[in-house]
Parts: structure tokens; C-alpha cells; sequence
């Protein structure tokens, strides 16, 4: 993740870059492209700013990539979070520290920060966009997160609480089927973030669904504590059918282009309990950046540089992926969260191994 010698060239004469998808990776690397004068145009689904489903804490992120993609001004008032607390419905069964401190700051501000920053470097953004190809093509980079899976039964609910108190910087709840995270954000709010086993549950509108799946997953303490804060409403929001399997990464059968590349979720997704996603999404953009501006300058061809990517990403990234989907049926079941939480209470969780692994 060297940045390249420095080297004069013509610019003009650049192949331009499609970036279909304005998260993390998306604008990370549609931005660093553009700081090296390459023609980008980024195409989002929605629009700047809006709340996503998302923990809302960055762990794991190295200050090599922070230092390649220049994000240390985007990052500067992330708050630092070290504390975590794990719970099994309502009991505390383990405190930890971090080994390295969590980065928490709301993740429609920090997109809203990048994409300001695109545009402001000449790149070029179509919101509310939905570039759809016939057939895969050079210089098209698919980053447009995770795409539903028909069968998976799995729901992530997120919203923004002000004026519930946090025994840790970093609380995690365990509950039947699900999982819940809070993270302190600034200015008093609190990111209350979970994955749910889809099931019927009683809700008058869009507020209450998430303390109806708090209560159905055996989660009342927490719906009750959710029901006493202020809530801010434009931060509900769901997102279904989450699948956390391997997706595909192959060749394209309808183009003799090469491969397709995909960055971040679309290709990598991890399970949210590791706190790496946006880690991640930053690292694939990192970890694509030189073999793209290698391409765009006419050296290399392109399915050598998709090659070359995902080879790349699957090196930097499959210890990680490999534990994560290993430890998530755990967090997920009732035996397994009895196990867990049993070994973490008697001090024989190894968390700082783990954490290495996830990260």
C-alpha cells in the first residue's frame, strides 16, 4: 500500500474510472483518484447526508491506510473508545479492554465530509443514481456494498438515542437469535445498532420496530432503556436479508473484459459484532488505489489489474473473514452464546488473540 514514485505524466491522456457506490470505499477511492488527477465519476443509489445501518465505530483501522487515502482530517473528532462491555440479556458477563482504540463517529457525517471532499477535487457525483451495466467493463469498480440475499433471514436495525447512559464506551448485548451494539457518539447520542432473526412482532410505526425485536429477542432491559431517551427520527432505518457467506468473485461469463471488481461489502462482507467494516471498506479502497492508477495510465491492462486487486484483498483480508463467520453462529445461538459468555466471565475468553484475527 506504497504510495508509487512520483512521477510527471500526462494526465490528459488518463482512462476514467466508474465507481458505482458512494460509501466508505467508494468515496475513499474515488477522492484519492482524483487527489492523482484521474477523470471520476461516482454514481450513489441515495443521497448525502443519510443515516445507514451501521455500528458507527471503526476498529482495526491501520495508520497506513489512513496515511495513503489522506483520511486523517475526515477522522479528527472521532471520538476514541477503548472500554467494551458484553452482556447476555440483561447480566454483565465480561468486561474488556481494546488493544488498540475504536474510532466512533456517525457514519452519515463522515459521508457526507467525503463526498464533499470529491467534489471539491473535481470528481464527479450522480445521487440518487443507479448506473446498471449490461455487461462488466474496464475501469467500472463495483462498490455499492451488500446486495440482499432472497433467502437470508437476517435483519439489521439501527437509530440514534440521546439520553441513555452507557456502563462502557462500547456496550454489546446478546440476545436470542440477535445482537446489539451501543456506541457513544458526540454531543450525548448514542448509535443503538443490531442484527435480528426475522420474526412477527407488534409495531405501530417505523419507531418502534426496533424496541419490538429489542423485547421479542429477550432484550427488555435495553428496549426499556431505549424507550426513555430522546430518539432522533430521521436515524431510523432496516436493512434486510443480510448474508454474511462468501460471495462470489469470478469471471464474467457475458464479457471478455476480465473480471469484475468489486470492493468492501460487495465482496468482503463481515459480520458487524467485529466493529471492522468500515476498516475494511477504507482498506479494499487502499489496497486497490496503486494497480487502479497503474490502469489508468495505460500500464497495465485490465484484467490483469482486477487480477492483481483481488488477489490483493483475498491475502490482506481471508484470516479475518475465516474467524468472523467462524465465531458468528456462536454470537447467534442460544448454546453458543452460554459458552461464550460463560468463558469470558471465567477470564478464558483469549479477546486480544481474537481481536487479532479479526482485524
Amino acid at each position: 500500500m506504497t504510495a508509487p514514485p512520483a512521477a510527471s505524466h500526462d494526465t490528459a491522456n488518463d482512462r476514467p474510472v466508474v465507481i458505482l457506490g458512494g460509501g466508505l470505499a467508494g468515496l475513499s477511492l474515488g477522492l484519492a483518484l482524483r487527489r492523482a488527477a484521474v477523470p471520476v465519476t461516482l454514481h450513489e443509489a441515495g443521497d448525502y447526508p443519510r443515516h445507514r445501518v451501521c455500528g458507527e465505530f471503526i476498529a482495526g483501522l491501520d495508520a497506513r491506510t489512513i496515511q495513503r487515502l489522506e483520511l486523517a482530517p475526515f477522522l479528527a473528532d472521532a471520538r476514541q473508545h477503548t472500554q467494551v462491555a458484553w452482556y447476555h440479556r440483561a447480566t454483565l458477563r465480561s468486561r474488556h479492554t481494546l488493544p488498540a482504540p475504536a474510532l466512533a463517529i456517525d457514519r452519515h457525517r463522515l459521508d457526507q465530509r467525503l463526498a464533499a471532499a470529491f467534489l471539491a477535487a473535481g470528481g464527479t457525483l450522480l445521487t440518487r443514481s443507479r448506473h446498471t451495466l449490461t455487461q462488466d467493463a474496464p475501469g467500472y469498480v463495483f462498490a455499492h456494498g451488500r446486495r440482499p440475499a432472497a433467502n437470508s433471514p437476517w435483519l439489521g436495525l439501527k437509530c440514534h438515542a440521546r439520553g441513555i447512559t452507557l456502563n462502557s464506551d462500547l456496550e454489546m448485548h446478546l440476545g436470542t437469535r440477535a445482537y446489539v451494539g451501543l456506541c457513544a457518539l458526540d454531543n450525548g447520542w448514542v448509535n443503538v445498532s443490531g442484527l435480528f432473526h426475522q420474526r412477527t412482532v407488534v409495531a405501530e410505526d417505523r419507531a418502534s420496530i426496533l424496541p419490538a425485536y429489542l423485547r421479542s429477542a429477550g432484550l427488555a432491559d435495553l428496549a426499556n432503556r431505549l424507550a426513555a431517551a430522546e430518539i432522533a427520527p430521521a436515524s431510523h432505518c432496516a436493512i434486510a436479508g443480510l448474508d454474511f457467506g462468501r460471495p462470489p468473485n469470478r469471471p464474467s461469463s457475458s464479457s471478455s473484459a476480465g473480471l469484475r471488481l468489486g470492493l468492501g461489502d460487495c465482496v468482503s462482507p463481515i459480520p458487524p459484532f467485529t466493529g471492522n467494516g468500515m476498516a475494511m471498506a477504507f482498506q479494499s479502497a487502499a489496497l486497490a488505489l496503486n494497480p487502479l492508477l497503474a490502469w489508468t495510465r495505460g500500464a497495465a491492462e485490465w484484467p490483469a489489474t482486477v487480477a492483481t486487486i483481488q488477489h490483493r484483498l483475498r491475502r490482506h483480508f481471508r484470516t479475518r473473514l475465516a474467524t468472523a463467520r467462524l465465531l458468528h453462529p456462536a454470537l447467534l445461538n442460544p448454546a453458543g452464546q452460554r459458552t461464550l459468555t460463560a468463558l469470558a466471565h471465567a477470564g478464558l475468553l483469549p479477546f486480544n488473540r481474537l481481536y487479532r484475527l479479526l482485524h
